[in-house]
């Protein structure tokens, strides 16, 4: 058996709607042998299938879709293994940018600081009915 078949990726295989996929699954999804990657669940840890009771691997959606990412950096990028680490810790790190939304009336911090008041003593009597509670 040669080179893995290298797929474009926007040419990826569709991943079927399931909740769980086993080892034999992914393989042929992936395109590569299920010792590959049970290899590379020993070197990605955000790689980490769930156990069935039967000791059987079980891959969610997004391991899935994981594995196809780590293929694509080695397989078709070229990425080694340190490297394709080193780029998803990268990823990691970078700050997601929250969404900016208008604000709303409902919203905890108001431009009017007498309306912050307002909340926060809300809260404040909340939170003293709830410890009354607990007592």
């Amino acid at each position: 058996m040669g080179e893995p078949a290298q797929v474009p990726a926007d040419q990826q295989p569709e991943i079927p709607d399931k909740l769980y996929f086993r080892i034999g699954d992914v393989s042929r999804l992936a395109d590569v042998k299920p010792y590959v990657l049970r290899y590379w669940e020993s070197e990605f840890p955000a790689l980490a299938p769930k156990k069935s009771g039967t000791n059987q691997r079980l891959y969610r959606r997004k391991d899935v879709e994981l594995i196809l990412e780590i293929k694509s950096l080695l397989y078709e990028k070229r990425f080694t293994i340190e490297g394709a680490k080193k780029h998803f810790l990268s990823k990691a790190k970078k700050p997601t940018p929250m969404p900016r939304k208008k604000p709303t009336q409902g919203d905890l911090f108001q431009s009017d600081p007498l309306l912050n008041l307002d909340v926060a003593d809300q809260i404040r009597r909340e939170l003293k009915d709830l410890l009354r509670l607990l007592k």
